[in-house]
């Protein structure tokens, strides 16, 4: 079930839109979430490869906008458990501070080594192939996917019984790595039920379990 809150963040002009690239990176985050297969040792090689080399110039996308809907998820998306925030896919950590605002413990995992050491926030961070999140299962409070590849598998095993999958687009369905607030909830292992809203360019969804998987 999803439960869609009117928008309060106002749309903005300007957003980014990337063609036909962001449009084949989309088709591969969808052929990830829902294939278990797809994430091959060659596409795992080719994503280190990419992201290794735009990590010295990815601060610099950072724009107010692309904040927008990670403020909103946070402000009407709860409440969130007690424990550890796993960011997932944190690059840079351009919403690193975003979540430190709101959770004690936030721990920073990438796969890009040069996106961690440029960090713009300090955080705990470990580079890992999040396919296999090197984290015991049921220890996460709130996993957050910020323009991240989705593991369901992965997602649901690491989280508390009550935890929380933040999951945000900030660039709404033109961001690259995108999946829409219901194909995330199709996707987890599980029956799910999410909150999810647009704000600013944005969009977001927080998904809770209903049943185990």
């Amino acid at each position: 079930m999803l439960t869609e809150l009117p928008r309060v963040v106002p749309d903005k002009p300007d957003r980014p839109d990337l063609g036909d690239l962001a449009a084949q990176m989309r088709a591969l985050t969808l052929e990830i979430a829902t294939n278990a297969d797809a994430w091959t040792p060659e596409r795992l090689a080719q994503m280190i490869g990419f992201f290794d080399s735009v990590a010295s110039g990815w601060s610099d996308r950072d724009r107010p906008e692309r904040h927008d809907a990670l403020g909103d998820a946070l402000a009407r998306g709860g409440p969130f458990p007690a424990g550890p925030c796993l960011e997932v896919g944190a690059g840079t950590g351009n919403a690193t501070g975003d979540l430190q605002a709101v959770f004690d413990d936030v721990v920073s995992i990438d796969l890009s080594l040069a996106m961690l050491s440029l960090a713009t926030r300090e955080s705990r961070q470990i580079q890992a192939d999040s396919s296999v999140l090197p984290v015991r299962s049921g220890s996460v409070a709130v996993v957050a996917l910020i323009n991240m590849f989705l593991f369901p598998a992965e997602v649901a095993r690491v989280l508390k019984p009550d935890g929380v999958v933040l999951w945000v687009s900030t660039n709404g369905d033109a961001t690259p790595i995108y999946l829409a607030p219901a194909e995330v909830l199709d996707a987890l292992p599980g029956t799910w039920h999410g909150t999810s809203a647009q704000a600013g360019w944005g969009t977001w969804l927080t998904a809770r379990r209903e049943t185990a998987p």
